[in-house]
C-alpha cells in the first residue's frame, strides 16, 4: 500500500530554496528530492505568496542570502583552481613532460592552457605540438575515460577515491580494471579529500534516567525500520552557532529524518524525530539508539518515543564508538561538503546542509558497504524484498 508522506516545514523551506536560488526547473528538483512535481510547485506559491513565513516554523528568510550564495561559489571556485593547481605543480614538476601534457589535456576544459602550462612549467608551443601527433587507440580510449573519471570527481565534490569511482563507471557499462582507473587519476592528479575528525559534545550531566544500551554495537539491518540512530552536531556561522540533529536508518544508513536551529534543545531532537515518523511511518518495536544527552533524555522526548512505540537505545558514558554510525556520518558531511565553506549566515548553512543530506547523500552518493549503491537505492531495495 502506498503511504501518504508528510514533510517537515523546514524540508519544504529548503526545497523551495533550491528551485529559487538555482535556477533548476521544478521537475528536476523534485526528481532529486523525490518528491511530486506538483507538490514542489504548490509549496513555491504558498513561499512567493507569502516569503516572510510560507510555512509554519520555517522562520523568516534572509534577503541576502542570494547575493552571499553567488559570492562564496565564486570564492570557492578561486581557491580550488588554485589548490589543484599548486597541487598538480607539486606532483608533476619532476615528471617527463609528457605526464604535464597529459595533465594539461585533461584539464583544459576547465582552466586556460597558458595558465596550466606556465604553472607546470612546460611551453605552449611543446604542448600544442605534443597535442597534434598521431593518438593510438589505447591513448583515445584513456582520454574518453579520463574524462568520465573528471566528471564524476567533479559532481562527487571531489570525495570518491579510485574504488567509488571504478564502481561509478561500471554503473555507467565500462567495464575495466581498476589498477587503470587508478592510474588515469594519479597521472592527472585526481585525489579524493582526506577525511578530517570532528568530535562531538554531550551534556550527560543531568539527574534524568538513561536506558541500556540495548544496540550494543550491532550496526546491522536487514531491513528498513528496525533499527535507528540519531545524533547532533553544530556548525559554525558568522551569526553564531547552527544545531543539526539528525535520525539514520541503519538499513543502508538512509537519513530519514533531519532538525535545525540556532539552539541545542530538546525541541530540535524532537523535530528530528517527528520528521522521521512522518516520511517513514515505523510501526511499533523500531530500535532507536542515541547519547545520554539531557535532550535524548527529557521526558517530552521520550513521550514522543512511547507514543510511536519505540524502543529506547543509549550508549554507554563517554563512549561514542557506541554510536559509530551517526559519527561516521557527520564527519563525512563536514569533510565532503563543509569543509573550507564560511558560512555568512545560519539559512546558508540550513541550505548547505539539506543539499547534502537530501541530494548527494542519501541519492547519489554510493556506499562500499552497501554494495556500491546509494543509502535510497538500497533501502527500497530491501523493502521491496
Amino acid at each position: 500500500m502506498k503511504m501518504f508522506k508528510q514533510f517537515s516545514a523546514e524540508f519544504k523551506l529548503q526545497a523551495v530554496k533550491r528551485v529559487e536560488t538555482t535556477g533548476e526547473p521544478v521537475s528536476k528538483v523534485a526528481a532529486e528530492l523525490g518528491i511530486n512535481e506538483n507538490t514542489l510547485h504548490g509549496w513555491l506559491k504558498r513561499y512567493r505568496e507569502k516569503p516572510d513565513t510560507p510555512f509554519p516554523g520555517s522562520g523568516k528568510l534572509s534577503a541576502d542570502d542570494e547575493r552571499l550564495r553567488k559570492l562564496e561559489r565564486e570564492i570557492r571556485d578561486l581557491r580550488e583552481e588554485n589548490e589543484i593547481l599548486k597541487k598538480a605543480a607539486a606532483l608533476l614538476r619532476e615528471e617527463p613532460e609528457i605526464k604535464r601534457f597529459e595533465f594539461i589535456k585533461a584539464h583544459r576544459q576547465t582552466y586556460r592552457v597558458a595558465k596550466l602550462c606556465k604553472t607546470l612549467g612546460v611551453s605552449r608551443s611543446g604542448y600544442y605540438a605534443w597535442e597534434k601527433r598521431p593518438k593510438s587507440q589505447r591513448d583515445l580510449r584513456n582520454e574518453a575515460i579520463l574524462e568520465q573519471i573528471q566528471q564524476i570527481h567533479q559532481t562527487k565534490r571531489q570525495t570518491y577515491g579510485c574504488r567509488k569511482i571504478h564502481q561509478e563507471l561500471r554503473r555507467k557499462g565500462l567495464k575495466l580494471n581498476h589498477k587503470r582507473v587508478e592510474r588515469l587519476m594519479s597521472q592527472a592528479g585526481i585525489r579524493a579529500k582526506t577525511a578530517q575528525k570532528y568530535k562531538a559534545t554531550t551534556n550527560s550531566k543531568h539527574s534524568l534516567p538513561v536506558a541500556e544500551n540495548l544496540l550494543n554495537r550491532d550496526f546491522t539491518a536487514s531491513k528498513p525500520n528496525q533499527k535507528m540512530v540519531s545524533d547532533i552536531t553544530y556548525l559554525w556561522t558568522e551569526e553564531g552557532w547552527l544545531y543539526v540533529a539528525a535520525v539514520l536508518d541503519l538499513c543502508g544508513q538512509r537519513v530519514v529524518g533531519v532538525s535545525m536551529s540556532e539552539r541545542m534543545t530538546k525541541e530540535l531532537v524532537i523535530q528530528a524525530l517527528d520528521s522521521a515518523c512522518k516520511r517513514v511511518r515505523p510501526p511499533r518495536g523500531v530500535l532507536i539508539h542515541s547519547d545520554r544527552g539531557s535532550q535524548y533524555c527529557s521526558n517530552d522526548y521520550q513521550d514522543l518515543l512511547k507514543k510511536h512505540g519505540f524502543i529506547c537505545s543509549m550508549s554507554r558514558k563517554g563512549n561514542c564508538w557506541d554510536n559509530a554510525p551517526m559519527e561516521a556520518f557527520w564527519g563525512k558531511m563536514k569533510y565532503e561538503w563543509l569543509v573550507g565553506q564560511r558560512f555568512q549566515t545560519r539559512e546558508q548553512a540550513r541550505a548547505a546542509v539539506f543539499e547534502y543530506v537530501e541530494i548527494f547523500y542519501n541519492r547519489q552518493r554510493i556506499h562500499a558497504t552497501n554494495g556500491y549503491r546509494t543509502p535510497e537505492e538500497y533501502y527500497l531495495s530491501a523493502m521491496a524484498a
